[in-house]
């Protein structure tokens, strides 16, 4: 039964996409892969060749000749890499960044169309349905003994757990005193006060079945730029990838969102969260010393282009 309903769904969801014949759907020159490649080069944090042929299950000849092919484009440069000579570095030309620019700019068009025929209050249940399927089949997520990580939407209790697990693992790891955790239970109140859910959410890690992290993602200042706001992790939860997950989440999100940047502010003695910030293309653009929370501190903000 299973198989069969894979398959089914399958069919139904390449047809539907345009898979099948994503160039005319899409009116791009490029096959998917060769666009799932460029998106890798302008997106991803790894991009040797070796790195890239991994990422996407490709087999290397394919993946030599289809970078060549770029390259004779003028799409993108090959050069040894910094680290090892052995490995080569893909880089997007100029040019290449306005291909992997113009296939993004339709992609999220074909999606913001296909999303727009489902009824608002569906679209939360379609997106975590689809949340959970991905987890199920990650493999980090098929059948072990190993603990099981979820992410899903708040439920009733969430956000008066989020303040306290923030206030309470602040106050242990850090010192910070009852100032941070007004200024948690502020940024939360507005949430739940006021908040578009096309627009803005949160999402709570459990680990087996057990609260154990949550993110936020909230509207800025300016229209088209989104906020990361108090990831958390729970000590006792750590070791499972949970952070990453959750700003990957916050990313993806905010692309289909059609935010065009996703910014955040941290401090610097946050080092675990800063390298996850890092892994997930944030770069640093500011630093201030401030006093807060009963402590010196010296605070960073970080932004990544969508």
């Amino acid at each position: 039964m299973a198989i069969q309903e894979i398959r089914a769904f399958n069919r139904f969801y390449t047809n539907l996409i345009g898979a099948l014949d994503y160039s005319r759907h899409l009116h791009t020159p490029f096959t998917l892969t060769e666009a799932r490649v460029l998106y890798e080069l302008a997106h991803g944090r790894r991009t040797d060749a070796a790195d890239l042929r991994v990422e996407l299950s490709l087999d290397a000849g394919h993946l030599s000749r289809m970078l060549a092919r770029f390259e004779e484009r003028q799409l993108v440069t090959r050069r040894p890499s910094d680290e090892d000579a052995r490995r080569q570095r893909i880089e997007l030309t100029a040019h290449g960044k306005e291909a992997a620019s113009l296939l993004e700019e339709r992609s999220r068009e074909a999606v913001g169309a296909l999303v727009g025929r489902i009824a608002p209050a569906d679209r939360p249940r379609l997106t975590e349905a689809m949340s959970t399927v991905r987890e199920i089949l990650h493999d980090d997520h098929r059948i072990t003994t190993g603990p099981r990580v979820k992410l899903r939407s708040p439920r009733p209790g969430d956000l008066g757990w989020a303040i306290e697990r923030n206030a309470a693992v602040y106050a242990a790891e850090y010192g910070w005193d009852e100032g941070y955790e007004a200024l948690v239970a502020r940024i939360v109140a507005d949430f739940a006060a006021d908040h578009d859910p096309e627009r803005e959410a949160m999402w709570v890690a459990e680990l087996d079945g057990e609260r154990a992290g949550c993110v936020f993602c909230v509207r800025d200042e300016a229209p088209d730029t989104a906020r990361l706001r108090l990831l958390l992790v729970d000590p006792a939860a750590r070791g499972h990838g949970i952070g990453g997950r959750l700003v990957d989440t916050c990313v993806a999100f905010a692309r289909q969102a059609a935010y065009t940047e996703l910014v955040l502010w941290t401090n610097d003695v946050l080092a675990d969260a800063r390298r996850i910030y890092e892994r997930a293309g944030f770069e640093l653009v500011a630093e201030q010393q401030h006093q807060s929370f009963g402590h010196r501190l010296t605070g960073q903000d970080w932004r990544l282009g969508l």
